[in-house]
């Protein structure tokens, strides 16, 4: 009696049914989302996969876990070729930059319409970045020139941290009309990115500086000074519309720094909209305002200048 009591059990389960195996054509639709490569499709179709399933939840999230160990791999290699391509990459490799060309209209020292050109520059490392910029503003007007602006710089970053970052500067100009042949500017600290997101982004600069002006009568200036700076970006839609047959992207950027000091301070404070032609080509409306505390006699101490271009990035 016992023994029976002992075997029927024993053969009640060898009777149950074992646990089926996933439905070979939910695997295979889980199969076709994952070969898209595209993780929110994969994600839509696990999640209908256990909705509907809800006894193979194990077999589901170990393809699903297959395919996120995988992604994660693929995207590790990525960035590891994408690091050792950049420390062996040579002095003249990465550099991606714009270049502009366009009119301007001025107000202040002078009231005319001119030409204006532009190149940036900039290389991006793993703790380095390298912006240059050149920068020209000319005109003639019955023979004589009557602006005549030419400005260089080179400002290098080092990141330490995410936001957190040291800067360079040293930057060359020539403006007669503001009372100087050369002006030469030389600084260096702490920035820091207030707002780093896709759309928007913020970075704040400031440090010592130290700047010579060499003046058009002949005479010389030198001073230690202070530097801040602002760099706004503003990416306010992915596509406006800006004619019936073009789209754009409109990237509202500003930038603005003042060297201060003693003697004279100097604002340059840049406000600009930009429509995207196409992949390079980019329309750009642009607004400065150039203030000198201290302007030779004859002049006047704001100038502003509003440029349209067209910029070509490469």
């Amino acid at each position: 009696m016992r023994i029976s009591y002992l075997i029927c059990p024993l053969a009640m389960l060898a009777a149950a049914p074992a646990h089926a195996e996933l439905p070979e054509p939910v695997r295979a639709m889980i199969e076709a989302a994952i070969a898209t490569g595209d993780t929110d499709t994969v994600s839509a179709v696990v999640e209908v996969a256990r909705t509907t399933n809800p006894d193979d939840t194990a077999e589901i999230d170990a393809l699903l876990d297959a395919y996120m160990n995988e992604q994660a791999a693929l995207a590790a290699a990525e960035e590891q070729a994408e690091v050792t391509a950049i420390r062996e990459a040579g002095l003249l490799d990465n550099w991606s930059g714009r270049g502009e060309i366009g009119a301007f209209q001025s107000s202040g020292n002078t009231d005319s319409m001119g030409l204006t050109a532009q190149v940036a520059l900039a290389r991006e490392g793993i703790a380095w970045k390298h912006n240059l910029r050149f920068a020209a503003d000319y005109r003639r007007n019955n023979g004589a020139t009557d602006r005549e602006q030419f400005t260089a710089a080179y400002e290098p970053h080092y990141k330490i941290s995410d936001r957190l970052f040291v800067y360079g500067l040293a930057q060359f100009e020539r403006d007669r009309l503001q009372g100087y042949t050369g002006r030469y500017a030389v600084s260096g600290g702490l920035g820091y990115r207030v707002i780093d997101g896709e759309s928007l982004r913020l970075a704040i600069k400031a440090g010592p500086a130290w700047r010579v002006s060499e003046l058009v009568n002949g005479f010389s200036e030198s001073s230690i000074a202070a530097l801040a700076g602002l760099d706004f970006d503003w990416t306010v839609t992915d596509r406006i519309k800006l004619t019936q047959d073009a789209n754009a992207v409109a990237d509202a950027g500003g930038s603005a720094f003042a060297i201060i000091d003693s003697n004279n301070t100097s604002i340059n404070l840049v406000t600009g909209l930009e429509g995207k032609i196409n992949d390079r080509l980019t329309t750009r409306l642009s607004y400065t305002v150039e203030y000198d505390s201290k302007p030779p006699a004859g002049s006047v101490s704001t100038d502003t200048l509003t440029r349209f271009t067209f910029v070509y990035g490469f």
